[in-house]
């Protein structure tokens, strides 16, 4: 992998205290999370409190959500500092702890801080609406690593600073066994889910010459070496000979040829009950002969982005091992405008035998993916999940604020929505009437890739669905949120590594569920 991410090296340890000084701690910084209440009653440690005072006297820092504000420690050096984070008036859902620690780790990268420690007060827990202490330590972990991301330049100089190598969890007073159990299972999850975030990120962010098809190939068989998965790769001639005509219509355009990406993850003794992640992995788009316009193309580097974010899911399954069984597809492909290049009018005949009306060579993505849900059906999947930059469309309904879903089977995503809100990414159901079902249909072929611009993102993704053959599926347009103008919350400018962490919390869910 060319990219590189701070959570490569960051390490989250756990200590805890009975004394009450903190001077003995060799870290750079302290996090100290602030209630307007905790001041005004004294509860914090005296130290803190009385530099706390004066900063709120003055309005300097108001304990407001979020805010954040660095005072350096009398005596204690350069980077001797305590960073406060607002806490507010009332306890903080699992997502506001995130974002409170990714805004203490973006004030602790901007003063150039190798070791942090975050003082967790006693009790930590009323801080926390949920009052759980391994869902407020996952909390905490993600945020502080997502926060500390930091994308890969590629500038002539190269600043020395490589970003916050640790982190320090401390707490003073006796804690029982259980609430120790609680912290350390919190903390290997939220370690997984952000690693594997960052992961996702990295991919995504990698310049378009940086990633083609074959280099996409290797990312996934790193990941899965790394985990002991099983895995192939498919190239263009092996594609041809099994019929993948979708993929390879897409991919012709190119110099850089397709390839089909398999990884499995085996969780329990028997390959059954198997879960299918199928990510769209378009290392360019340019368009093809439907050419996109010149401004905001260089964003196409991300139409990769569900591709990463299900490669980020099996590395959080190869860390937290749960009783599961996964198979992950991603067609990999650049769509080019060469002489090769498929057009419209084209009729192409897909992997499961249908053929595909080419209207438009822009609305490639659910063309790759239908070959792509046949593959992991044949592997097994008995329920799928689809995730693709699909549509511009779901910008105009959601912004970059939400990830469209589109399914076929409303208990299996209520399930998937209620996941979303324990991870903190929105996710907002579109309908799939059965008129949007019709609006698909080709006359000349079994199905046209386009329809236009009205229901485009749920027309779309039930393409893409057809190809399910009634197995229950997911498809999460990730147009919108894979990809921001601007930080927000826990992610930072660029590739947000968007569904990895809700996927992985949705597949955990299903552990001992299946009939």
């Amino acid at each position: 992998m060319n990219g590189h991410s701070n959570s490569e090296y960051m390490q989250v340890a756990i200590q805890w205290r009975e004394e009450t000084g903190a001077a003995e701690y060799d870290v750079d910084a302290f996090i100290v999370l602030v209630s307007p209440q905790g001041v005004q009653d004294g509860s914090m440690r005296q130290t803190w409190n009385s530099m706390l005072l004066p900063l709120m006297e003055s309005h300097l820092f108001q304990a407001a959500p979020f805010q954040t504000y660095a005072v350096p420690l009398p005596g204690r050096g350069e980077y001797r500092t305590v960073i406060f984070v607002g806490a507010g008036e009332r306890p903080l859902s699992s997502e506001e702890l995130r974002i409170a620690a990714a805004q203490a780790a973006r004030t602790a990268l901007k003063m150039r801080v190798k070791k942090l420690a975050w003082e967790l007060s006693s009790p930590l827990l009323a801080f926390s609406a949920e009052q759980n202490a391994q869902v407020a330590a996952q909390a905490l972990t993600e945020g502080l690593i997502l926060g500390s991301y930091r994308p890969k330049q590629y500038k002539k100089q190269v600043s020395s600073y490589q970003g916050i190598e640790q982190l320090i969890f401390l707490r003073s007073g006796k804690v029982g066994a259980a609430e120790l159990s609680d912290w350390e299972e919190g903390i290997r999850r939220g370690r997984a889910y952000a690693e594997s975030t960052c992961l996702a990120r990295d991919l995504t962010n990698l310049p378009g010459n940086l990633l083609v098809p074959q280099d996409l190939a290797e990312a996934a068989l790193k990941v899965a070496g790394q985990h002991g998965f099983e895995a192939s790769v498919l190239d263009e001639k092996e594609l041809k000979q099994l019929g993948l005509g979708g993929l390879i219509a897409v991919g012709q355009g190119s110099v850089h040829p397709p390839r089909l990406i398999m990884v499995k993850y085996q969780g329990k003794p028997e390959w059954d009950d198997v879960i299918g992640l199928v990510g769209k992995g378009i290392t360019f788009d340019t368009g093809g002969i439907s050419l996109k316009r010149r401004i905001g193309m260089e964003e196409m580097i991300s139409d990769m982005g569900g591709a990463a974010a299900v490669l980020g899911v099996m590395n959080a399954l190869g860390s937290l091992k749960p009783a599961v069984n996964v198979v992950m597809i991603i067609p990999a492909a650049e769509n080019m405008p060469g002489g090769d290049a498929y057009k419209p009018g084209d009729i192409i005949r897909s992997f499961s035998g249908r053929t595909i009306e080419v209207l438009n060579t822009d609305a490639e993505g659910r063309v790759v993916l239908a070959d792509a849900m046949t593959y992991a059906r044949q592997q097994g999947a008995v329920k799928l999940i689809d995730v693709a930059t699909l549509t511009g469309a779901v910008l105009s309904a959601l912004g970059d604020v939400a990830t469209g879903a589109v399914s076929n089977d409303d208990a299996m995503l209520e399930e998937f929505i209620l996941a979303s809100k324990r991870s903190g990414e929105k996710v907002w159901p579109l309908p799939a009437y059965k008129e949007f079902w019709d609006m698909i249909k080709s006359d000349v072929a079994d199905i046209k890739n386009s329809t236009g611009p009205r229901g485009a993102t749920i027309t779309a993704g039930l393409f893409i669905g057809t190809f399910a053959e009634g197995l229950p599926w997911i498809h999460l347009d990730i147009a919108g949120t894979a990809f921001l103008a601007k930080e927000r919350g826990v992610n930072p400018k660029g590739a947000t590594g968007v569904m990895v962490r809700t996927i992985t919390e949705w597949i955990l869910a299903q552990q001992g569920t299946a009939g």
